[in-house]
């Protein structure tokens, strides 16, 4: 009796989609963006490991534009969750799916599979898209994937993706962009290399800084929507923040902060403390990272409260509402959801929390994957930063700097 042949991950019609797509997408990015992509002239038909740094949603396509052939992706669980359309992706260019804040042995699997078939895979370490324009802090966890595909390491740099598309943002500025391989280190090499130093070379590498960066980026709304990114005031504490045209002012002492072409910031007749959004969103992080969320009164009373579509995701299959309304109440050690779906997460019981795109939170509680999406003013990022920083105090690193992105 004949062995049935085991399908293979690799398909030539990969090959065919992706040539198609770019022909097109290429176009519409170089329109949008006005990015100049940086040819990897030297691929050769060797298969590579692609690790990228993570600046806007189109990110996969810039890989795609510098590389020849099919490009298999590391994407999180989310994309295979909409149930047709991913089934279509699937098949056009099969992406490799892992789970988001977890360690996902299935996602490594499939990684050494499609090496060992003489694939090439592209993965962002960061697993976020930046809030503030420097690189997000990832775990070296990604060394043990490094060292068993055995593959040649191309560091690929975004820089400019920040100015052109703020993660907060829903509009595209004008300005310079560039990306394209910055080095290459061959596994002869890195297998020389001690994990501290293999991960410093790959951090080095991926490390952007847009404070840094020459560049003007117009739009006449330059700050719509940083609501979404930042909800401490440097004068108010804890606050909620309201964006329109190039203006974000607080709710809560009604200063106004004008975000500027430059990417600077600043305030409306009168002097305000920070440079810029990066500048800012640290000092956001050095706040929360300083609050007793363990202690009263933030234990007895929400401190935060929105307005969501709660679902449940049922992975790599759709999504399931639950309701498409309900008040989410924040706390210091829970998240309670109210009227018409009352359930009471408490963080030292959540797995994992993440924020999906720019506004929606996904919370991995028991067996369950829970999404809730705010409205474009939603603010997820502060319901992942309070968990982080009670589970920080919970596990007596108190001083943990660490916020989940």
């Amino acid at each position: 009796m004949k062995q049935k042949k085991k399908k293979t991950w690799m398909r030539y019609r990969h090959r065919v989609v992706r040539n198609i797509a770019y022909v097109l997408i290429g176009t519409y990015v170089h329109l949008t963006y006005g990015l100049k992509v940086r040819k990897f002239k030297e691929q050769e038909n060797r298969p590579y490991l692609i690790i990228m740094n993570h600046q806007t949603g189109f990110d996969q396509f810039f890989v795609g534009m510098a590389f020849r052939g099919p490009v298999y992706y590391v994407a999180s669980e989310d994309l295979f969750s909409n149930g047709w359309i991913s089934k279509l992706l699937s098949w056009a260019v099969a992406p490799i799916p892992i789970k988001k804040q977890t360690t996902d042995v299935r996602a490594v699997m499939t990684c050494m599979r499609v090496a060992r078939e003489g694939g090439t895979i592209a993965l962002a370490p960061e697993g976020n898209r930046t809030y503030s324009g420097r690189t997000v802090y990832f775990k070296p966890s990604i060394l043990p994937l490094v060292r068993k595909l055995k593959l040649p390491l191309a560091i690929f740099r975004i820089e400019g993706g920040y100015g052109v598309q703020p993660r907060w943002s829903d509009v595209i500025r004008k300005g310079p962009m560039t990306a394209g391989v910055s080095e290459v280190i061959q596994p002869e090499e890195y297998e020389k290399l001690s994990d501290e130093a293999l991960f410093k070379r790959i951090s080095d590498g991926l490390w952007v800084d847009e404070t840094q960066l020459p560049g003007v980026y117009r739009h006449k709304k330059n700050a719509e929507f940083l609501e979404r990114a930042l909800y401490v005031c440097p004068f108010c504490g804890l606050s909620e923040f309201e964006s329109h045209d190039d203006i974000l002012t607080c709710k809560t002492c009604g200063r106004q902060i004008r975000h500027n072409p430059d990417r600077t910031l600043t305030g409306v007749d009168f002097e305000f403390p920070y440079a810029n959004v990066a500048d800012w969103y640290d000092a956001q992080c050095d706040y929360v990272n300083h609050l007793q969320l363990t202690e009263m009164p933030y234990t007895e009373k929400p401190i935060y409260t929105d307005t969501v579509a709660l679902s449940e995701v049922i992975l790599y299959k759709n999504k399931q509402p639950i309701c498409d309304k309900v008040r989410m109440e924040l706390y210091g050690d829970r998240i309670e959801i109210k009227d018409g779906a009352a359930m009471v997460l408490p963080f030292a019981d959540i797995q994992a929390i993440t924020v999906l795109g720019k506004n929606k939170l996904n919370v991995y509680y028991g067996d369950k994957l829970y999404q809730m999406k705010g409205d474009k003013r939603f603010n997820a990022l502060k319901y992942v930063n309070l968990c982080f920083r009670y589970k920080n105090i919970m596990e007596g690193d108190g001083n943990g700097e660490f916020l989940g992105l």
